[in-house]
């Protein structure tokens, strides 16, 4: 997994957020064990007690569950898995039409645009 943080927002956030994007677009599957919380933090090159904390707060949201004797595994709720990826869905879109609206286009001129582009991508 490729992290990418940055220095504006808490490091444990940006996990949880990287992590939780993990699991929606697929490359975490459910059922799938995670790596060791060293070798996750490690790999994000972060303090291991940061990422056990944000692999905290994805077990309390249910993302993530532990099998004490096994390790950290996802989900294998895959209706939960499903509406978050919509719940992103929507923030993302949410936030497009924003900036569209700072750019000063109104929402059918960026419908528009949309549609426009997709089309040229069919």
């Amino acid at each position: 997994m490729q992290w990418e943080l940055d220095s504006e927002r808490p490091v444990y956030i940006q996990l949880i957020e990287q992590i939780q994007a993990g699991i929606i677009s697929g490359y975490y599957k459910p059922g799938d064990k995670l790596p060791s919380v060293r070798d996750l933090a490690a790999d994000a090159t972060v303090n291991p007690n940061t990422m056990q904390k944000a692999l905290a707060e994805l077990e309390r949201i249910g993302l993530v569950y532990t099998n004490r004797t096994s390790g950290r595994f996802i989900t294998s709720d895959e209706a939960m898995i499903k509406m978050l990826k919509g719940q992103s869905a929507k923030e993302y879109v949410q936030d497009f039409i924003e900036r569209m609206k700072q750019l000063g286009f109104d929402p059918r001129e960026t419908l528009q645009l949309v549609t426009e582009i997709i089309n040229k991508e069919l």
